[in-house]
């Protein structure tokens, strides 16, 4: 494969040569927003959806993003026709830029933008047959109160706490609960439960991030007939559950079979999961027009 290259402020320099300051806000305090993004077969996954959500977290933050829409979204085309990935990830970031020392934004005169692309493999591939074995985490989601868990900013602190549990636990993934003790989502992925033969996800307003994926998976099961919808779940809905799985934009689509300690369904992988999969990476693999 050729040299990567990456997109940083207008140009796309090897990946040698693709360095930040030490004094940029987004190193000092995890300020800043980030995005996640698949390429499928020359195509890439719900570019559109991603600036959405991205475009949202930095107005959250009043952080101007110094690109406007279009020019942002061709250069991220841009850089994956320059990586010719066929399948690879995309890691989109803008930084409140270089800075003083102090917390404060107003010394940050631009903001930094970095578009990424690379391949990711968050669990081994024998584990999307086999299912995941998750813990709860201590660690919380942040709250409402402090930080709206919808931004998906650079500070990715708690996320990495929890991580830290699972490894510890010896577990792949960790759920985390909100405040109330509400499940949330996991480090990285949106969580559902199968009950009844309905899907069930924790809402927004219980600590979810707002998938793109999980918006997908949503559509993917009102086109087969599977009843879905957001509720409030604890950790009886999880234990009790006739299926369990995750999803995310590096994930994609994966089962979980034990949930602290304990079998979910009769420890495999469900058929509405298994449904599921199956019918995601048809759907990413087709959608949209490919780059070349």
């Amino acid at each position: 494969m050729s040299e990567m290259l990456i997109y940083l402020d207008g140009e796309l320099v090897p990946r040698e040569a693709a360095k930040v300051s030490v004094f940029d806000h987004g190193l000092l305090y995890g300020d800043g927003v980030f995005e996640g993004i698949r390429v499928y077969n020359r195509r890439i996954f719900r570019l559109d959806a991603h600036l959405d959500r991205l475009y949202d977290s930095a107005r959250a933050l009043a952080l101007a993003i110094p690109l406007a829409r279009a020019e942002l979204a061709e250069a991220v085309r841009t850089t994956v026709r320059a990586n010719r990935r066929e399948d690879g990830y995309i890691r989109l970031i803008v930084t409140r830029g270089v800075g003083d020392l102090g917390v404060d934004p107003r010394s940050c005169p631009r903001p930094s933008v970095v578009v990424i692309v690379t391949d990711i493999r968050l669990y081994p591939s024998e584990l999307y047959l086999k299912g995941l074995k998750v813990i709860t985490s201590a660690t919380r989601q942040v709250s409402h109160e402090a930080v709206d868990p919808r931004v998906k900013s650079l500070n990715y602190l708690k996320n990495v706490l929890a991580k830290i549990d699972a490894a510890q636990a010896g577990a792949h993934e960790a759920i985390m609960l909100n405040a109330e003790g509400f499940v949330a989502e996991c480090t990285g992925d949106n969580l559902y439960v199968v009950r009844g033969g309905t899907i069930l996800t924790p809402a927004p307003q219980d600590g979810a991030l707002e998938g793109i994926t999980r918006g997908a998976l949503l559509e993917l099961a009102a086109e087969a007939g599977i009843a879905a919808r957001e509720t409030r779940l604890t950790r009886f809905d999880l234990y009790t559950a006739e299926e369990c799985f995750l999803s995310g934009t590096g994930a994609e689509v994966i089962a979980v079979t034990q949930v602290d300690g304990r079998p979910i369904g009769g420890g495999d992988p469900g058929p509405v999961t298994r449904r599921l999969q199956q019918a995601f990476q048809a759907m990413a693999r087709n959608e949209g027009e490919p780059l070349w």
